[in-house]
């Protein structure tokens, strides 16, 4: 699932929240790594990107094989490439995504099969998963929904027992944790992050492939730089001349830099500080909002963590405001909030093309109508965080 909240509020109207529904943490030493880039020579795909792939592998643990991108739709595509997707192939996704979740299944001329979420948790429900298995049916597309954990241990049973991929959306889940292990070291098919500018890990754009399979992980690498049998960094560096490569595919032009990279690297370092910041800020919302006419996100459950990518309330029907009307006061507050996600069953493409209705989709629907994201970013202070709570209070509590 990819981030559509600076879509809905362009960057030039930032200035017109005094709290903006999001802003990446970036401090001197990223600013320093990135001069350090430009002065290097290597901007493009070079030795620091190679050394953010192998500290995320290191940061993941255990046989992980990582390749850096230049954003999750790139990865997704490559992973689905990868599987050897094909035309006619279905995919089981979830409706309660980002587009780019179910366009890169279309970029095969394969078809997303949209299932509704468990309201317990707004990831993709594993009972729907199962009722619309078909013989066309390749694999699963699961996405952990603002950094909480899918049903990982369900849809693992169900892709193994029909032997199809499990491909995870993991754009939020940085870093989550599925029954104690860490979102991109399952033993899944693969795991897709992403870097965008409002992540809980930012580059401004940029992605990450991870995988247990050594074959998945060096053909994504092949095919990421338009199939090439060797990275150019590899052919610039080599002790002798290296200037002949091979094209063993038509690949894709989906390489990270080194300037991205070298934001990710400190971004990385600063993953376990960063988490716990935004656990700081979702308790403080679960007390400041408590006797609130609204539903507090879900919380993860046993050895599972959330990364806090989102903090999504649900208006009850009793709340004094609609939703929308809840979003302009608080935007007449100075304060951005977002909604993820407007349903792919209700945008026209999805909609028309696969002859989708609402009635289909009661639980996403419902949540849609009625759901939130509040601000959550490290960059925020208690001061910040207590006029959040303020100013819902304020709305809400009329």
């Amino acid at each position: 699932m990819f981030a559509a909240c600076l879509h809905r509020v362009p960057a030039l109207a930032m200035s017109d929240f005094s709290l903006p529904f999001a802003l990446p943490d970036i401090g001197e030493e990223e600013i320093a790594e990135v001069v350090d880039s430009l002065r290097s020579g290597w901007i493009s795909t070079g030795p620091k990107v190679q050394a953010f792939e192998q500290r995320f592998a290191e940061f993941l643990g255990g046989d992980v094989h990582t390749v850096a991108v230049n954003s999750a739709t790139g990865g997704m595509h490559l992973a689905l490439e990868a599987v050897g997707l094909q035309p006619g192939d279905e995919v089981i996704t979830t409706t309660f995504t980002f587009t780019a979740t179910a366009e890169v299944i279309r970029y095969f001329g394969a078809d997303p099969v949209l299932v509704d979420i468990d309201p317990g948790t707004l990831c993709i429900d594993p009972r729907a998963v199962e009722a619309k298995l078909s013989a066309r049916t390749r694999g699963i597309l699961p996405v952990h929904y603002g950094g909480l954990a899918c049903d990982m241990e369900s849809l693992q049973r169900i892709a193994s027992s029909r032997e199809l991929f499990l491909i995870e959306d993991a754009a939020h889940a940085l870093p989550t944790r599925a029954d104690g292990e860490l979102v991109g070291a399952l033993d899944t098919t693969a795991a897709v992050f992403s870097f965008y500018a409002t992540k809980p890990l930012a580059t401004g754009e940029g992605g990450m492939v991870a995988t247990r399979d050594p074959d998945l992980a060096a053909r994504v690498r092949t095919m990421r730089l338009h199939g090439m049998s060797r990275d150019a960094f590899d052919r610039y560096v080599s002790d002798v001349p290296a200037w002949r490569y091979d094209i063993v595919a038509p690949g894709y032009k989906y390489n990270m830099t080194d300037v991205a990279a070298s934001m990710g690297l400190h971004q990385l370092a600063k993953a376990a500080r960063f988490a716990a910041r935004r656990t700081e800020i979702a308790e403080a919302y679960d007390d400041g909002l408590v006797g609130l006419p609204l539903e507090l996100p879900p919380r993860p459950r046993g050895l599972s963590t959330h990364a806090w990518h989102l903090y999504v309330i649900r208006l009850d029907r009793q709340a004094p405001v609609t939703r929308d009307r809840f979003i302009e006061l608080m935007s007449e507050r100075g304060i951005g909030c977002s909604v993820h996600y407007v349903p792919l069953h209700l945008h026209s493409y999805w909609r028309d093309r696969y002859k989708l209705s609402e009635d289909e989709f009661p639980a996403a629907q419902a949540t849609f109508e009625c759901c939130v994201s509040l601000p959550i970013y490290t960059r925020m202070s208690n001061d910040d965080v207590a006029r959040v709570i303020d100013a819902t209070r304020a709305i809400l509590g009329q």
